[in-house]
């Protein structure tokens, strides 16, 4: 019974932290917004914080990236976003309007998937946002069992307007119900269920067919080597009573039911985790009692109340919002500025910057944009564009030790893809040299770099290559790994 309040009692934290996106949240907020003891809190919020799950500044506490995964396990496991999304994305190319996919959730209905298009009156939910099921189109769909399909005329706000129709299963059940939204300055209701409704039927149509079609339920996933259990001991021993590894093992437990679809059994989920079958049933029992998960036959399943926990709070950063703390803490090593940039054209625009206090620094900004030929970041991005692309690149003296000769740029560029780095030394100024390695996503692509900026006299290149490079590469992998959590959402 303890274990089942201490995992009840890390939720009730979650959903407090998750509750306000708009202002930082303090310890002493948590107390107040859960009636849990200061103790408590701080106990619950070291555990999560070991875990990945949140991030402390100051006094001051925040939802981190991997706290995602939580919600990723209900969307995997339930298979509706991975099986219906492209076409849901397919309708909204169509139409050329927003278009989402809801499901029922007590007396509202949650956002899995959001194609939206980008104007300047556009939707704003994000997936795991939450609405009245009686106030919104998804919702009146969902509410009569035998409604072909219904509208929204500004019932959740002046001038959004939406038609929807219901998604059934295999077995004819309402499982949820796809959108299609637009503005009041684009159209009025009816013109929009005129537009749009011969599209939707044949959507939908194609939607339950996949739905109809779909696989078996797979075997779950085998257990992870140093799964939950050793990885619990091994805190407990490290943080002794400040780590709370009941916690630990019913969110290891909730993340383990996403790892199939349809859920997992208690057995299976005892095999995933590695833990004991009755803590497996401990912790289920408190999900099923707090809504976060449900019993379907034998197996257990995750509902979508688990998307409250930050889901729809962390889906909507930006890739300056997810690296801005690692580059904080990458400043505080090396004492050096660093920055993140992205590709654009022939430039590299900075995305999120930190700079060190010093009386002599380099004056770069947000937004700002340089060649990308002559800077370190520019270099690992372009090292893996092709050889027809990097043609159209035409490099001009910046300064004078830039690189203007295409074949030795080629050079560098493939020098750069080898060595997983680039080091510029005074090419874009006299004065500035800096080091970058490049930023991956899930599928090993290179998105974006980070780099370690300096004056020339403070650092050699030798002092770079030795002292802030290993920095560099640490602090790349874990930018990685949150937007790993972050992107799940957008690539979904």
């Amino acid at each position: 019974m303890e274990a089942a309040g201490t995992l009840e009692r890390g939720l009730a934290v979650l959903r407090a932290l998750a509750a306000d996106p708009r202002r930082p949240v303090r310890a002493t907020d948590l107390v107040r917004a859960t009636g849990l003891a200061r103790s408590t809190v701080d106990r619950v919020l070291g555990t999560l914080a070991h875990l990945g799950y949140v991030r402390a500044e100051g006094r001051d506490v925040s939802p981190a990236p991997r706290l995602m995964e939580l919600g990723e396990a209900y969307l995997a496991g339930s298979g509706l976003r991975d099986a219906l999304a492209p076409l849901a994305g397919r309708l909204a190319d169509e139409l050329d309007e927003s278009v989402s996919l809801a499901v029922r959730d007590g007396d509202g209905v949650r956002f899995i998937v959001q194609c939206t298009r980008r104007r300047t009156m556009s939707v704003t939910f994000r997936v795991g946002d939450l609405l009245p099921a009686d106030r919104c189109a998804a919702g009146l769909a969902l509410l009569e069992p035998g409604v072909e399909w219904a509208e929204d005329d500004q019932l959740i706000e002046p001038g959004l307007i939406a038609v929807a129709m219901p998604v059934r299963d295999g077995e004819g059940r309402a499982v949820g119900a796809v959108s299609v939204v637009s503005h009041t300055s684009r159209h009025g209701v009816a013109e929009l269920r005129e537009h749009c409704l011969v599209a939707l039927r044949k959507t939908v149509a194609e939607m339950e067919a996949t739905l109809a079609g779909a696989r078996p339920v797979p075997e779950p996933a085998a257990p992870r080597p140093g799964g939950s259990v050793d990885h619990s001991r091994s805190a407990k021993q490290e943080l002794g009573m400040g780590f709370l590894q009941s916690l630990a093992r019913g969110l290891a437990v909730m993340v383990a039911l996403g790892t199939a679809r349809g859920g997992l059994t208690l057995a299976d989920c005892a095999k995933v985790t590695g833990l004991p079958r009755a803590t497996v049933r401990r912790a289920v029992q408190t999900l099923e009692r707090l809504g976060y998960a449900g019993a379907d036959g034998a197996r257990f399943v995750l509902l979508p109340r688990v998307l409250e926990l930050g889901y729809a709070r962390l889906s909507g950063l930006t890739l300056g919002e997810v690296v801005q703390p690692h580059l904080a803490d990458l400043v505080a090593r090396v004492r050096e500025s660093a920055s993140v940039a992205v590709l654009a054209g022939d430039d590299v625009v900075y995305v999120a910057r930190v700079q060190t206090v010093s009386l002599m620094s380099i004056n770069i900004t947000v937004g700002t944009r340089f060649p990308a030929y002559a800077t370190s970041m520019g270099r690992v991005l372009l090292a893996e564009l092709p050889e027809e692309r990097l043609a159209t690149i035409v490099p001009r003296r910046l300064s004078p030790r830039t690189v203007t000769s295409a074949a030795e740029l080629r050079a560098a560029l493939r020098q750069a893809a080898v060595d997983g780095y680039a080091l510029v030394d005074q090419e874009l100024e006299e004065g500035v040299r800096s080091i970058a390695v490049p930023i991956r996503d899930r599928s090993g692509r290179t998105v974006a770099a980070v780099n370690v900026a300096t004056h020339a006299g403070r650092a050699s290149n030798a002092t770079l290559l030795r002292d802030v490079l290993p920095a560099l590469r640490e602090t790349a992998a874990r930018m990685e790994a949150d937007l790993g959590h972050v992107h799940a959402s957008i690539d979904g």
